[in-house]
């Protein structure tokens, strides 16, 4: 991440190495104009989620109350939430981070979903607010689709897809060459002014979190539509044939998501979900199957704190007990364990745990987590500094690029491109094997690959304000 925009002119004969840092160069500019208004969005919503849910929680679960003697039956919870919303009926419980904290309901009625939050030890409603629709949820929506359904879902994949290729042009440009050694690359040159003294904050700030950002970049593009859900997630679901003989709903787990937001583990959203309704599954619950003997079968199992469970939505439909970290339940990723139980016999249907997922469905539990700075108060800070450092990288290379712009010219002043580069052939390896391997990536490289050749080369005036 060094240099996005600097130098006018290639030299006339250029060695092989220095053909190679202007392709580079070149590739890491047209790169950025894509990524960087993209990086700016994905960087400020994702502030503004980690301090969300530092601060207040997704739905309440940080407002503290004073414990009282025993909490009340969940059930008389439900009742007090649904008196709260006439007309409504609870779909969700959400039990309480500590003693001390709030439980909440998630309370539909039509079309809308509000939140009703109660003190567990009187019953008195504290809050009622929109279900899964407030800032954080604005701020998920905007991350993750820019508010475009799978239109926005795409263009968001593509500026990832592209943010891997700025990652390797960048390292590669800064990597320490021509006698300098890595005490200078991971340094910020203090002495130097102007435009010498962006181009090494760009540098250095990229080179020292350029690891980072790669991981990011790869556990967001874990849930996009393309390499996400046709390539990476297909092939680490969780099967559900490992369930003896329990007949499958044709819901997949991910219907219990609330629009943009993902609360299902990675690993179980494309799993079809049990069906209720059959003798199958293992003896749990005796007598009647209500949310007071879920939640207290639930307990004996040692669900504490922080546990959901969602309500049978028909009369196939199954009771749902889950603590996962996508659900930003725990800091633990090993913890998640969700339970189906269907709702006519009692009988735990589905018990899938961290240690059923398969490695990369355990690498994303983890990956969430930590991308959601849930691990604890050094991954807050280190999340924040992260996000601070992406917003400086996208802001210093505009900084950079407006400095070496030549003045008064209607010009985007690319790099130039070297005259007969011959595209070494490990670099073409390289780049295809990254857009098989990120079909987004492959889009956005022939696209630009055409502008460069098919577009921008023969038409001369174009070429002049381009470069």
């Amino acid at each position: 991440m060094t240099d996005t925009f600097r130098g006018a002119s290639a030299p006339a004969a250029p060695a092989a190495a220095s053909k190679l840092y202007f392709a580079a160069w070149r590739w890491h500019f047209y790169a950025g104009l894509y990524v960087i208004p993209f990086l700016l969005m994905l960087a400020v919503t994702g502030l503004i989620m980690l301090w969300i849910a530092f601060l207040s929680g997704i739905g309440d679960e940080r407002m503290t109350v004073a414990p009282s003697g025993a909490p009340l039956a969940v059930s008389a919870l439900q009742a007090a939430a649904e008196a709260a919303v006439p007309g409504g009926k609870a779909t969700q419980y959400v039990s309480p981070l500590s003693p001390a904290h709030t439980a909440a309901f998630a309370v539909a009625d039509g079309e809308a979903t509000t939140g009703v939050t109660l003190d567990p030890y009187t019953g008195a409603v504290l809050n009622t607010f929109p279900w899964r629709a407030g800032w954080y949820d604005f701020a998920t929506t905007l991350h993750g689709t820019l508010m475009l359904g799978t239109l926005g879902d795409r263009l968001i994949e593509a500026a990832a897809s592209l943010g891997l290729l700025l990652c390797a042009t960048g390292l590669y440009l800064h990597w320490p060459r021509g006698g300098t050694g890595w005490g200078r690359a991971l340094k910020v040159q203090a002495s130097a002014r102007g435009r010498a003294l962006w181009k090494s904050l760009h540098g250095v700030v990229g080179l020292w979190v350029s690891a980072l950002l790669v991981l990011f970049l790869i556990s967001g593009l874990s849930w996009s539509g393309v390499w996400g859900e046709k390539f990476v997630q297909a092939w680490s679901t969780f099967p559900a044939e490992k369930w003896d003989n329990v007949p499958l709903s044709e819901d997949l787990h991910a219907s219990m998501n609330h629009g943009a937001a993902k609360e299902v583990p990675w690993g179980l959203e494309q799993t079809p979900l049990p069906e209720s309704g059959s003798l199958a599954g293992a003896a749990a619950i005796a007598g009647p199957v209500t949310l007071d003997a879920v939640a207290g079968f639930a307990d004996a199992l040692g669900f504490r704190h922080r546990y959901q469970i969602t309500l049978p939505k028909d009369g196939t439909g199954v009771w749902t007990v889950s603590h996962d970290s996508m659900s930003n339940d725990g800091p633990d990723p090993a913890a998640d364990r969700t339970l189906h139980i269907d709702r006519h016999t009692g009988n735990v249907l589905a018990d899938v745990r961290y240690a059923d997922y398969s490695a990369y469905a355990r690498a994303m539990a983890w990956g969430v987590a930590f991308h959601e700075g849930d691990l604890g108060l050094w991954n807050l800070a280190l999340n924040t500094g992260f996000c601070l450092s992406v917003i400086f990288l996208a802001v210093s290379g505009l900084v950079l690029w407006w400095k070496r712009r030549p003045a008064g010219a209607l010009r985007l002043a690319a790099p130039p491109r070297p005259e007969d580069l011959p595209y070494a052939k490990g670099a073409l390896l390289i780049m295809l094997a990254l857009s098989m391997a990120f079909p987004m990536l492959g889009l956005a490289l022939l696209a630009v690959i055409a502008l460069d050749l098919a577009v921008l080369g023969p038409i001369p005036a174009l070429r002049r304000a381009l470069s």
